[in-house]
């Protein structure tokens, strides 16, 4: 490849320039010359190649399936990346199984398999509820675009709620979101749910709450709060709950029944997990149960 014989040709420090600037590791493997094609070349279907004989060579299977699994998404091949994610994840460290977690929820929401995104994403709530990501420990080093920052137990947890969040809202359970996102917002708040939320209470007919949570986001008070695309959509939520809501001689009459089969099958999950009560992180003791929050 060009990249490769160019290097060469090149001095020591040239190389490492190369590197740094390209972000592409040194060496000469499959992987490497997978990782050349992604980003230097911009060729996705010769990395994809090369990403295969990478795993097949052993060559940093991890990264490479994780890699290929990225490429694939965005050719269009969400399928195919979950496939492959599904045979050869046994190839790879027990570390490494969070992050293919990631990646596959990504890919689940690329290709429309709610039903699979929401059964991984509790799966993965489970596992910090039980301490099983964070090791029992309040934070965790996560990577993102090769840069490493400290995650607390709270923001992880919040973020999965999120997603599962949006999940239900895919599903058009907004009952079920709804309680989710409330869960979420307890943990991190941030606008980005706060509005997410108040499109569950509006689709339920809720509008006076609707407006409260949304009216939070356009005064400033949340995470967020000052992120122009956030505010727009509180401000176009707001004139969805002013055109829906009816007069407040009829809103009496109006409500929906929050008791739903989630919420009681959500406190029975939580009530099978008490036995483990010893296990639990702090920050899980502090929340109340969902249909307590519902009532207030």
């Amino acid at each position: 490849m060009e990249g490769i014989r160019s290097m060469k040709k090149g001095s020591k420090n040239d190389k490492e320039a190369f590197h740094v600037l390209h972000k592409v590791p040194s060496g000469d493997g499959p992987y490497v010359r997978a990782k050349l094609a992604q980003l230097v070349q911009k060729d996705p279907e010769a990395a994809i190649v090369l990403f295969w004989k990478a795993i097949n060579a052993g060559d940093r299977v991890e990264s490479a399936l994780k890699d290929m699994a990225v490429v694939m998404k965005q050719l269009n091949r969400s399928e195919e990346a979950i496939e492959a994610i599904k045979s050869f994840r046994v190839l790879c460290s027990k570390q490494a199984q969070e992050s293919l977690d990631n990646v596959l929820i990504d890919l689940y929401k690329k290709c429309g398999k709610i039903d699979e995104q929401i059964a991984l994403l509790k799966q993965k709530l489970w596992l910090i509820y039980h301490g099983k990501v964070f090791n029992g420990k309040p934070t965790k080093t996560a990577r993102s675009r090769g840069k490493k920052f400290q995650v607390s137990v709270g923001q992880e947890t919040s973020r999965m709620l999120g997603n599962l969040g949006w999940a239900y809202m895919q599903k058009t359970n907004y009952v079920a979101a709804e309680v989710v996102y409330r869960k979420a917002q307890m943990m991190n708040p941030n606008a980005n749910k706060a509005c997410n939320l108040g499109l569950c209470l509006i689709e339920q007919a809720r509008y006076d709450e609707a407006r409260s949570i949304l009216e939070d986001v356009l005064q400033g008070r949340l995470t967020g709060s000052d992120d122009l695309k956030c505010r727009n959509r509180a401000e176009e939520l707001l004139l969805e709950v002013e055109s829906r809501q009816p007069p407040e001689e009829l809103s009496n009459f109006m409500g929906l029944n929050l008791e739903d089969d989630f919420v009681d099958g959500l406190e029975k999950l939580m009530s099978e997990w008490a036995p483990f009560r010893s296990k639990r992180l702090p920050i899980f003791e502090e929340l109340s149960p969902f249909r307590d929050q519902l009532a207030c």
